[in-house]
Order: C-alpha cells, then structure tokens, then sequence
C-alpha cells in the first residue's frame, strides 16, 4: 500500500506561465522557530555563573526559612504575643502600685524589712518573667520541630534543599528569572506564593467540582502539544458573547471569584501534565482566541481577566512558553500598544500576534497539523481515536502556483478494505476531488466527491471508501492561484478481516 503523489503544471492567465519567487516564509516542510524567545536550560551546567550563584544563594535562604520556621507569616500567633506582652507588663504596674503606696505608710524601723520583702518580690518576678521566658522559647522549639514544616512542597516538588528533590532546580530558577536573578526579590516572590496557596487552599483546588465547569469547557482547556511537547492551553473568548453565560459568569462579584477559582484549578490541571525536571517540559503554549470577543467594553469580563492575568503572573512564574494571541480585532492592537511600556522584554518577546487570515498558517508554526484541532485547520477532533500511532503522523507537500497535485493512495487488498483519508490545504481556494480508479481498465471510475471549490473557511476534509477490487483512490487538487501552496494528509487503510 503505497501513496504518489504527482504534481502537473498548469498554464494560466491566458497560456502563461506564473512565475513565482519563492520566499522565506514559504518554504515548505521546514518549521523555524522564533527567534523571538528561546527557553533557557534547567542544567545547572548551562547555567552562567552568576545565574548558579543567585540559585545556590537562593537555596541558603530558603533551608535557613523551612527549618527556622519562618517562611509563612503568622499574624495571629504575632499578635496575640503582643497582647499578652502588654497585658504582663500591665499587671506587673498594678501590682507595683500597692506595694509602693504601703512602704510609703510604713515607719522608719520598719524600712529594713519593707526592702527585704522588696527584693524578694523582686526575685519571684524574674523567676516568673524567666520561666515564661523559657516555655515560650521551649514552645518556639517545638515549632521548629514540627514536621511538616520541613515537608513544604510547591506543584509536588519538595522544597527543602537539603532533600536534593530532582525538580527544586526547575521549580526555583521559575522565580529566579521571573525577577531577573535578584535574590531577595525571587525569595520574597516564592514566599508570597506559598502564603497565598496556603490561604486560598490552592493545593485542594483539584479536588474541587465547579459548578461552572460545563459551561466554559468550550471557554479555556487543554488540548494536545506543540512541536516542542509543551501541552497547549486554548483561551476562547468569543464564548462570552453570549449574554446568557457572560452573566453567569461574571454578573455578581461572587461568580467572578468562583470564575477566578475555576481558572486557577484549569492552571494547576496543566502543570500536572509538566515534567519540572531539568530536561523536561516545564511551561505551557498559551493561545488565545480574540474572535467574537466582547471586548475592553464589558467592564467585568476586563475586570476578571486582568486579576486573573494577575494572580497567574504573580504566583506561576515562567509557566507560559509563548502567548500567541490569533484573530485579533482592531481594538487589540490599541490595547497592546498602551500596555506595551509597562511589559518587560522578556514578556513582549514570547508574545506572537496572528490577524484572522493567518490564524492556521501561524499556529502550525509551533503546533503539528495532528495536534492542531479542526476548526484552527489541524486534524485533531475531540474524542476520536481514527488515527493514532503511526496512522496519525501528517505529511506535507507544496503545490507550486497554478500548478495539479494528485495524492494516490494504492489498495491491493480485494474484500471490502475500508480506507480513511484527511486532506487539508492551507488557505484553501482550491477545487478538489476525490476518484476510485480500479486497476481493472475494464471497471468504471468511481467518483467519491465531485470535483468543488474548497474556499478558505472550510475545515479539513475527512472521508472514507470501501474498495471491492484492486484500485487507488486518487484525490486532486487544483492551485488556480498565483501563489504556493501548503497540502497536509494522511490517510489509513484497515483490512475487512480486522
């Protein structure tokens, strides 16, 4: 079973030959990545020194905070401590008051024994003041020794360095390069993260069942990988245009917040698919959809995104490989444009912007036609396993302008095999068609799929056809435009007797 493929050319424009030069970003097969960001290693071998140094400092203060235990803030402890300094301090005065108002009353001869009776109070006051002393120090002790304490983990990874946990290195460089290797900064940073996981119970939040999440399954998930195995998050705003679900979502202050949580519970789904190994995949591929989006207009929906945007930057560093933003409206690029001077460089740079005609074009730059879903022009559909394994692996041809490609597809086997295929044509404005031919001269062609235009808007062609002799499917493609073009296929053929 073997596939051909002939390409034909096509005069046009009257018998003559359209020439094309070919250009940087049509060449074909090749995926270059973007130069504008690049993921640094996790080895410590790669690291510059400077960059090993701030880790190892890094790695000090945080040892020295789990085992003294003063990585989380404990205001109530702190001040009931104070209250009960002062109520001390309080009573010692009251008692005081007395005692000097009765030596004052005394006569001279009994001086003497008023200043012996003095001092013994005195010295039952230090003995208390240093036995309180001592149980609070004895009770600062035990809760050194608590051991929990030394148990603290962020996304599974043991933080304590002197574990040697394999993923501390990933986990702690997120921080580090978050605030450009400053130490304290990146310290105070992962301490503020883990107040706020611990008192927003953010550990649970998988555990939890939100009565949101059939609603936006359609609004934020996670779906397949890109070329460099990062799992990929799709952001779709357009559901909310919607006023039904827009006020479910975002029309009282609770339902943001529950909105806020379902998000963050979505954020922690996709870390588990991480590897926060050095070598492994630790970030995600963020896209976001702008198409239909209610826009800047909706207060609340601008409101919600920002302190979600928020709340993910300050408490998931380095968790976002590229933020590709596609079919972006024009009121995008004036948004951008006003943010853009308060956006560091190293956030700008994973930024990647695709209007509406370029939306496929850009994402198979860093996802494969296999992992990309059908309706951003990839092969992937939900909840279908047709092609899996090597069945699911894409080629890619070229069609040269004006220019007839025919894919064949060989089927030997008589009996009923069943063949399936998927055809897809970057930018479309193609006609296609789809023929059975037997070997057999004497047998008829069999036309599957007459002869159409496939316009750019179409998503990928899929289609079966059971063979009852030798023959070939042949499907053909005609490019009447002036420019090149990209085909992407696969196909599978499965035998009666399976």
């Amino acid at each position: 079973m073997t596939v051909e493929v002939k390409v034909e050319e096509t005069q046009m424009g009257g018998g003559e030959e359209v020439a094309v030069i070919p250009t940087k970003e049509e060449e074909p097969k090749t995926v270059e990545k973007c130069s504008s960001f690049k993921e640094e290693s996790n080895f410590l071998s790669d690291l510059k020194e400077f960059e090993r140094k701030a880790l190892n400092d890094l790695k000090s203060k945080l040892e020295e905070a789990i085992l003294g235990n003063t990585l989380f803030n404990k205001p109530d402890q702190k001040k009931t401590e104070k209250s009960t300094t002062i109520t001390t301090e309080s009573e010692k005065k009251e008692t005081e008051k007395p005692v000097q108002e009765e030596e004052e009353a005394k006569p001279v001869e009994e001086e003497a024994k008023a200043e012996e009776e003095g001092e013994k109070e005195k010295e039952k006051t230090i003995e208390e003041s240093n036995e309180a002393e001592r149980k609070e120090h004895e009770e600062e002790e035990e809760e050194k020794g608590v051991e929990i304490d030394n148990n603290v983990e962020l996304w599974g990874v043991p933080l304590l360095p002197s574990k040697l946990a394999k993923g501390i290195d990933v986990v702690l460089l997120k921080f580090l390069r978050a605030r450009e290797f400053k130490v304290n900064d990146a310290f105070e940073m992962l301490k503020k993260t883990l107040q706020w996981r611990n008192e927003n119970s953010i550990g649970s939040i998988l555990e939890e069942d939100h009565d949101l999440g059939s609603d936006l399954s359609s609004a934020a998930y996670m779906n397949g990988i890109d070329r460099e195995g990062h799992p990929v998050c799709y952001n779709v705003y357009g559901v909310f245009e919607k006023e039904e679900l827009y006020q479910k979502t975002f029309g009282t202050e609770e339902k943001r917040s529950q909105f806020l949580r379902w998000r963050l519970r979505l954020m922690e789904m996709g870390i588990q698919k991480l590897n926060l190994k050095p070598g492994g995949v630790s970030s995600l591929l963020q896209i976001n959809d702008l198409k239909n989006s209610p826009g800047i207009s909706k207060k609340e929906l601008r409101v919600s995104m920002k302190q979600a945007v928020d709340l993910l930057q300050d408490n998931y560093p380095e968790f976002v490989a590229r933020n590709i933003f596609i079919n972006v409206p024009f009121w995008f690029y004036a948004l951008n444009a006003l943010l853009s001077p308060f956006l560091t460089q190293r956030t700008k740079s994973k930024f990647v912007v695709a209007r509406p005609a370029k939306v496929t074009e850009t994402l198979l730059k860093y996802i494969p036609a296999e992992e990309l879903p059908v309706q951003y022009g990839g092969f992937k559909r939900e909840n279908d396993f047709e092609f899996c394994n090597e069945n699911g692996v894409v080629s890619e041809i070229t069609m040269k302008a004006g220019s007839t490609e025919t894919i064949e597809i060989s089927a030997d086997e008589v009996g009923g095999a069943a063949i399936t295929w998927e055809v897809s044509v970057l930018g479309w404005e193609v006609n296609y068609k789809e023929e059975f031919v037997p070997t057999d001269e004497g047998s008829y062609t069999v036309i599957i799929q007459k002869g159409k235009k496939i316009v750019s808007q179409d998503e990928p062609i899929r289609n079966t056809f059971r063979n009852n002799e030798p023959g070939k499917v042949v499907i053909t493609i005609l490019n009447g435009s002036n420019k090149k073009k990209r085909v992407f296929y696969r196909y599978k053929i499965k035998n009666s007797s399976f």
